[in-house]
């Protein structure tokens, strides 16, 4: 039995948790998933790093329910301009390895070298980041509104992650919000060694800076640095559970004070 996991016509962080909620049903039961994504008509990068999240989640999740641990499904697209940018921005590229792909991808290269568009890249070592880092083209003259960053995994997320060291020190206060808290406004690492596991720390007082966002998401809870420029709440709790972690960062053009 196939069960569906319905992608959002708009999919970014704002409707994310329609999309965990979604998920959180449909995998419950170890069957193998379905992610419809033909109506969406548009994906920030938040959203194209959380369904590939999601995919590599759903192989996980097949295998410790008993099942045959198939790849899920994706149904493509339907929008060109969609299935033209998902395909430029490398999506459908780390889609072939995590889901059996239904629909009509165009033979169009990811991105190169761009000056507007970071495409996703797999980041499985500290050389990884670098690389990442030395293509993102910060410059004034360039005259764009923000640059936007997403990251995700389907790992243990921050309260598993912490919780040896952290959950005695919280005691009934331990959970997912609770985690995101120390991670992010404590500085507190899972690392003994001092200076391991501070990029957070750094991203933070990079942000404040530049007048930045931080929005990170973590099984039931989600926390946010918010800067004057935007609404969001600074922390979410009792959200649909989804697996590992997905952050946001999002960095706008010097004098400008909306995104």
């Amino acid at each position: 039995m196939t069960r569906l996991v319905e992608v959002p016509t708009q999919f970014d962080d704002r409707s994310f948790d329609q999309f965990a909620s979604a998920f959180a049903e449909a995998a419950k039961d170890g069957e193998r998933l379905l992610f419809d994504a033909h109506a969406t008509e548009w994906a920030s990068p938040y959203g194209l790093v959380g369904l590939l999240a999601a995919g590599q989640a759903a192989q996980g999740t097949g295998r410790a329910s008993g099942g045959s641990g198939e790849r899920p499904l994706l149904t493509a697209p339907t929008h060109a301009d969609v299935l033209t940018y998902w395909t430029r921005a490398g999506f459908f590229r780390e889609a072939a390895e995590l889901f059996e792909i239904h629909g009509k991808v165009p033979r169009v290269k990811p991105a190169g070298e761009s000056d507007v568009l970071l495409p996703v890249t797999p980041v499985r070592a500290a050389e990884d980041v670098h690389a990442v880092v030395s293509n993102i083209h910060w410059r004034r003259k360039l005259a764009k509104r923000v640059v936007v960053i997403a990251v995700a995994d389907a790992g243990v997320g921050f309260r598993h992650s912490l919780e040896p060291t952290q959950s005695k020190r919280f005691g009934t206060r331990w959970g997912d919000a609770a985690a995101l808290e120390a991670a992010l406004i404590q500085g507190v690492s899972r690392f003994r060694d001092p200076g391991r596991g501070q990029g957070l720390a750094g991203i933070r007082r990079y942000l404040t800076r530049w007048d930045g966002k931080i929005a990170i998401r973590s099984g039931t809870a989600r926390i946010a640095i918010v800067p004057k420029w935007d609404d969001d709440v600074p922390l979410k709790d009792g959200l649909p559970a989804f697996p590992g972690a997905q952050v946001l960062i999002i960095i706008p053009e010097q004098g400008s004070t909306k995104p």
